[in-house]
């Protein structure tokens, strides 16, 4: 895919039944998705696509502490709810797989890092390659400029893409819809658009949009 316009992409990290959902923009503007159970699979589209900037809706690193991450907590302390990580050894140990998605997006980190980087402080230097941990609830609360309702998710997540621009009748359920506002995230940081990062880079940072 050649272009002068930057390329971007969001992915929604799955468990095993719903596996890794990528969307990809250029300039802003759907251009194609992919839906895959395998992160290598997920690592090799985002290169074919040639993809600059990678926003992922899984976490980037493991507790510490087994305490929610500092992004976490600074997420929840501004009314944002969100899963809390645990340790990488409770998410193995975990007797019903409750932490395979985060298990699936530690993959897809390991897979993708070598030739994007995870971003570690803004701003991005012009063309940089990298990726990033982002959440589509916060992103959704940061361009609306308020809390939302995570109830009503599936509405409001249309209307935040809708306003940005971003269109497609394949984006039908709420997999893709998340992965459109990664991709959405990844846009602006590429853009040089104002940003936020949540959290330190130890244990993660949370990049989101600002309006």
């Amino acid at each position: 895919m050649k272009t002068s316009k930057p390329i971007v992409a969001g992915i929604d990290v799955g468990g095993a039944r719903k596996g890794f959902h990528g969307v990809a923009l250029v300039g802003g503007v759907y251009q194609t998705q992919l839906h895959t159970m395998d992160a290598a699979a997920t690592a090799r589209w985002l290169r074919e696509i040639g993809a600059q900037v990678i926003g992922v809706d899984a976490p980037c690193r493991w507790s510490l502490d087994g305490r929610a991450r500092p992004v976490e907590r600074e997420l929840m302390g501004q009314g944002i709810q969100c899963f809390a990580s645990p340790t990488r050894e409770v998410a193995v140990r975990h007797p019903r797989n409750y932490y395979s998605w985060m298990l699936n997006g530690e993959a897809l980190y390991q897979a993708i890092e070598p030739s994007h980087p995870l971003c570690a402080g803004l701003p991005l230097r012009q063309g940089q390659a990298c990726c990033f941990e982002t959440f589509p609830h916060a992103v959704s609360c940061a361009l609306t400029g308020h809390l939302v309702s995570a109830k009503h998710k599936r509405v409001v997540r249309r209307v935040v893409l809708a306003q940005a621009g971003i269109f497609s009748p394949e984006l039908r359920n709420i997999d893709w819809i998340d992965a459109a506002l990664c991709a959405l995230a990844a846009h602006r940081l590429a853009a040089g658009q104002p940003c936020h990062a949540y959290g330190e880079p130890v244990t993660g940072l949370i990049i989101t949009p600002q309006v």
